[in-house]
């Protein structure tokens, strides 16, 4: 289990933004619009080694500052955020290790199967991470696309995780009914994603303390990475401190790394 950091980008600046108030016309929910340039995190991730690692473009107007966070860390950052297949390898040569897409190839509120054998056309399948951010309807965990405003039909299964690893090295899946409160993981999902998940799985959603992620590592079975967001010091957040989460980059390779807090 690895700490992945993040760099949400939106307008072009850093910011800690409950995922969910994302919508059109209005403006969301900030916890936090960070002083320093999208460069600066970067910068700081590469000198610690955290590999792995997501810029996430937030809508229009972020293009540069993530070029910018990725030429600071090439290599180290993976880069989401209206990725296509006629994009994509441009983000892979401006430093990217792998693009994330969720929109592209879900729409209209399914798998396009055309679109997902595109984008592994276009990268392949080892520098394609999907992003299946979830929201639970009707007792089971649906992908959400559009900003996380719009739910599909594909749940979150064994065999549906089973079909699209065929397609892509690594999901990233945030809890969106969390995502951003600071109040605790989605326990339920993490468990599904500790018994289902075939391949490297970043988890991300209401990690606000060490007892979080202690349950993250019981529930997901020491299988899943997370990431931390408004909670994390460096982003304004109080419940957790970047130093300590430097302790967590080592388990992959079977270290128990975890800090004495």
């Amino acid at each position: 289990m690895r700490f992945r950091p993040c760099i949400d980008l939106h307008e072009g600046q850093v910011k800690q933004i409950v995922g969910t108030s994302l919508g059109d016309g209005s403006a969301p929910q900030t916890h936090f619009i960070a002083p320093h340039p999208p460069a600066y995190f970067a910068t700081r991730y590469g000198r610690d080694q955290l590999f792995g690692g997501h810029v996430i473009m937030l809508g229009p107007g972020n293009e540069d500052a993530a070029t910018q966070a990725l030429a600071a860390f090439p290599g180290g950052l993976q880069v989401g955020g209206g990725i296509r297949p006629d994009n994509a390898a441009a983000w892979l040569s401006r430093g990217a290790a792998q693009v994330i897409v969720t929109s592209y190839v879900f729409s209209d509120g399914q798998l396009h199967h055309d679109r997902l054998a595109q984008m592994v056309a276009a990268v392949g399948r080892d520098q394609l991470v999907l992003d299946l951010s979830c929201s639970k309807r009707d007792e089971r965990y649906v992908v959400m696309t559009d900003r996380w405003q719009k739910a599909t039909d594909f749940a979150i299964s064994a065999d549906n995780l089973a079909l699209l690893a065929e397609s892509c090295s690594e999901f990233l899946i945030h809890a969106t009914g969390v995502e951003g409160k600071q109040q605790g993981v989605d326990d339920e999902l993490v468990a599904l994603l500790g018994e289902i998940a075939p391949i490297p799985t970043t988890y991300a959603g209401g990690v606000s303390s060490t007892e979080d992620i202690e349950i993250l590592r019981k529930l997901g079975q020491g299988k899943l990475d997370f990431t931390v967001g408004a909670a994390l010091d460096i982003f304004g957040g109080t419940g957790l401190r970047y130093e300590d989460m430097l302790a967590y980059r080592g388990e992959a390779e079977g270290e128990d790394n975890r800090p004495n807090l």
